[in-house]
This record gives C-alpha cells, structure tokens and sequence, in this order.
C-alpha cells in the first residue's frame, strides 16, 4: 500500500523534514523550489520534476518566494494519519 497527499509549500519556507519509518516519492505539479541533501546537494524543482527520498534522507525542502510549490507526495508504507511535522523546532522534523 501506500498514502497520496497532495503538499503545500509555501512561498519562501523552508523546511528540515525525515522520514524515518516511510519512502517518499514527490512530483511537481506547480511552483518552483529546490531540495537540499545533508551533503549540501541542491536539487531544483520545477512542475513536471519528480524526485525521490529512498534512504530515509534527512533533507531540506524549500519553495522559491514567487509563489507557493505545490506537490503530489507518495508515502509507503502508508502513513497512519496520526503523523504530524513540528516546524518550529530546531534541528528539523522527523517521524
């Protein structure tokens, strides 16, 4: 199985994210913006990219100032529905 969300980003955030437990697949359906490994790799998204976390990889996401990055994101396992990210602490967000 597996769980579709469709993932706002907005405009000029950025974000430290993990995903311990699942994989995640995004695509790009709207908006500009860029991943970021913890190598310091920068990887630019655009509509039409699509781009994969197959190694639990700790990462930053951030969405250009334009204007919001909109995404279709595939997790599996599925997520539980009781998942949620703290973006206001320091060292990212994980589950």
């Amino acid at each position: 199985g597996f769980t579709i969300c469709h993932t706002v980003v907005r405009a000029g955030s950025e974000s430290r994210l993990q995903y311990r437990r699942h994989l995640e697949a995004c695509y790009c359906i709207s908006g500009t913006g860029e991943v970021e490994d913890m190598t310091g790799t920068v990887h630019r998204v655009e509509p039409g990219t699509v781009y994969v976390l197959d190694a639990h990889d700790d990462h930053f996401l951030r969405a250009d100032s334009a204007g919001d990055m909109v995404l279709v994101s595939v997790f599996n396992p599925p997520l539980k529905g009781t998942e949620k990210h703290n973006l206001n602490g320091e060292g990212g967000s994980a589950y």
